[in-house]
């Protein structure tokens, strides 16, 4: 499989919660990949939570600093990458995702936010209708999401590893499709 990508980097994208960094670390061990989260860069950089980042940056600034650590990785081959789940908001941030092949994890609404429910590290969650925030953050992304190479829906009995394998089997299709290299060849030029 690893042969068949090239070195080609995986980002993985998605809404919080879905388990892109679980599922990042189980497919970049079966490619022999380097694994990457963009948000514990950020947070190894800025030596700061996110939750801090956005009280002291607000989204903003912490969207820049998340462009700037994308930028640095894109610049790497053979990495498995956990991105956070509002990287693809920024267009300047397509032109590093395409480098690679782009996963989209995608979790049914219901059970992301039955996942996210008591995690108080999500600050854009810290509102008042958490799931209604979901809801509209996910409505926002989705048109962005589905640009994605490939589009992997979730199911609540699956494990991250069914996931992972569910990526593994998928990614042929993709390299073999003219979409996908005629888009390498419109980015090369």
């Amino acid at each position: 499989m690893s042969s068949l990508l090239q070195g080609v980097n995986l980002y993985l994208i998605g809404m919080m919660g879905v388990g892109k960094t679980t599922v990042g670390r189980l497919l970049a061990k079966q490619l022999g990949y380097g694994f990457v989260d963009t948000d514990d860069v950020i947070v190894k950089a800025a030596g700061k939570s996110i939750n801090q980042l956005f009280a002291q940056e607000g989204e903003a600034g912490f969207r820049q600093l998340e462009s700037d650590v994308l930028a640095q990785v894109c610049a790497y081959t053979k990495l498995t990458i956990a991105t956070g789940g509002g990287i693809v908001l920024r267009r300047e941030n397509w032109g590093c995702l395409r480098h690679g092949l782009i996963v989209w994890v995608d979790v049914p609404l219901e059970l992301l936010y039955s996942r996210l429910a008591e995690d108080t590290t999500r600050p854009l969650l810290q509102d008042a209708d958490p799931k209604g925030k979901l809801r509209s953050l996910l409505e926002q992304r989705t048109p962005l999401y589905s640009q994605a190479d490939l589009h992997i829906i979730v199911r609540e009995e699956e494990t991250p590893e069914d996931i992972a394998n569910k990526v593994i089997e998928a990614i042929p299709s993709v390299l073999k499709s003219p979409n996908y290299h005629s888009r390498e060849q419109n980015h090369s030029q």
